[in-house]
């Protein structure tokens, strides 16, 4: 830990949602894509945070959507600063649903975004490094760097 390095749970974000008739389609279940506008503000909320500043998405590397999640479930939305670059920031999203009436708690979503921290000229900016405090936060931060290195080998297929 270097001497700048400031906690992984500084930068944890919560959101709470509910499912309602205008976010789902015909089989009654939550568009993707409202997921995903989901996950990419609280990423952006998250890294936002975490940088003191203004950000902007870079990619958002993987989304796995588990299980549905129906009219009138409720949406936990967490995230978390899970590895840190000079200016960017990955973002772990996990998005749990639970049905009100059955108490049946399930993960529906998983992901992870890359978030880029700017200066008021839209320029990369630096961004502090993290340190991990809990077991969870552990294990997401010592697997950062296969995913960063990942990522980077997929920039580099030709296109």
């Amino acid at each position: 830990m270097t001497n700048n390095a400031i906690p992984m749970g500084q930068s944890r974000t919560v959101q709470t949602r509910l499912v309602l008739p205008p976010d789902t389609n015909n089989h009654n279940s939550i568009f993707g894509g409202r997921v995903l506008a989901y996950i990419d503000e609280i990423a952006a909320i998250t890294a936002m945070k975490h940088a003191k500043g203004h950000v902007v998405t870079a990619s958002i590397d993987s989304v796995d959507f588990l299980s549905a999640a129906h009219v009138g479930d409720i949406l936990e939305i967490e995230s978390i600063v899970s590895s840190t670059g000079r200016s960017s920031m990955e973002v772990y999203v996990r998005v749990v649903s639970r049905n009100i009436e059955t108490r049946e708690e399930k993960l529906t979503t998983e992901s992870f975004v890359t978030m880029v921290a700017v200066d008021d000229d839209g320029k990369p900016k630096p961004v502090p490094a993290i340190y991990p405090e809990t077991d969870a936060e552990k294990r997401l931060f010592e697997t950062g760097p296969a995913r960063r290195e990942h990522r980077k080998q997929k920039r580099e297929l030709p296109h």
